[in-house]
């Protein structure tokens, strides 16, 4: 069902719903309608349209659903839109809420937002003295909810970007595990883009002369502008993360690389005793020293055990062997 929720606040406190009706709104006082739809249809929004004398650009961009952050200003109404993010696997997936501000009315368009504003509208009728305040402190508590939201994903990410760490320090990373840190990477990149526009917003609705905006409503916004502040630290500390993990696979690498080269290349250097010797009497001349000596087979051999052993002596002693 598109509408979730439509009901008028009289003194902070739920009253009667709200039927959707091509026909205009009336309120006074500090009554005002919170409305919550999602994935609304085009004549539920244009009934709202009517009733509320919503914008028709905003109208359109709510529909669209694939909107940046932004706070718009149409007359004496603020159009907002936020994005949602929730982790699928290793992906974030964003969604999109549009908020429609005015005197009396706060209308909510979700789109691919997997969490509801059920929670969110239950808490905040419970503090009937803020709601009285108007539909500034709801966008309020809807933004902070939104924003609220990105502290789990950064933290569910960082452990399993903390896992592939400590699997580094001990065996190589596979060729899948170097891809995901990599699709990791990538959401995170596209997440520090969302959070920009998300401080952006923040900092307007904070620091700015905005219809339906009361002074005393700014420090709630200034909360949630520090609250994105915090995520966009924390994202930045996890993007180093993934840099420092995937350069540390490489410097291990190279490291087990360099140790195998020169392993590889002590046991090179004690053969290639054995193989010279073998090949000077090897070649064959009838003049050769000790061709004729009884023992001098034997006493080749010595020689070819002494130096191996003494090669491989220093090589174990120096750390190649």
């Amino acid at each position: 069902m598109p509408v979730v929720a439509s009901y008028m606040y009289r003194s902070g406190k739920r009253a009667e719903e709200i039927p959707l009706a091509a026909k205009p709104f009336e309120a006074s006082g500090s009554d005002f309608a919170w409305i919550g739809l999602t994935e609304p249809t085009k004549q539920e929004m244009a009934d709202l349209q009517a009733m509320f004398a919503l914008h028709p650009l905003a109208v359109e961009d709510a529909l669209n659903g694939n909107q940046v952050p932004k706070v718009d200003i149409y007359g004496d109404q603020l159009f907002v839109i936020v994005k949602t993010a929730h982790l699928e696997g290793d992906k974030i997936t964003y969604g999109e809420t549009c908020i429609f501000v005015g005197k009396h009315h706060l209308i909510s368009v979700r789109h691919g937002s997997a969490r509801s504003h059920k929670e969110l509208r239950q808490h905040l009728e419970q503090s009937p003295q803020l709601l009285e305040h108007g539909p500034d402190y709801v966008l309020h508590g809807i933004i902070d909810f939104v924003v609220d939201g990105y502290l789990p994903v950064v933290e569910t990410l960082e452990d399993k970007v903390l896992e592939l760490e400590k699997h580094v320090l001990v065996s190589f990373l596979q060729p899948e595990q170097i891809r995901r840190i990599f699709r990791m990477r990538r959401h995170v990149i596209r997440f520090q883009r969302v959070l920009g526009p998300m401080g952006e917003v923040a900092g307007k609705l904070t620091h700015l002369e905005l219809p339906c905006i009361d002074d005393n409503a700014k420090p709630f916004f200034k909360d949630v502008l520090d609250h994105v502040r915090r995520v966009e630290g924390l994202v930045g500390g996890l993007r180093e993360i993934m840099t420092s993990v995937f350069e540390a696979s490489n410097l291990l690498e190279q490291q087990r690389q360099g140790t195998i080269t020169r392993q590889l290349a002590a046991w090179a250097a004690i053969l290639a005793v054995p193989t010279a010797i073998a090949g000077i009497y090897g070649m064959n001349f009838e003049h050769m020293p000790e061709l004729a000596t009884r023992y001098g087979y034997f006493a080749v051999l010595g020689v070819i055990a002494t130096l191996c052993s003494i090669l491989y002596w220093r090589f174990k002693r120096s750390g190649w062997l």
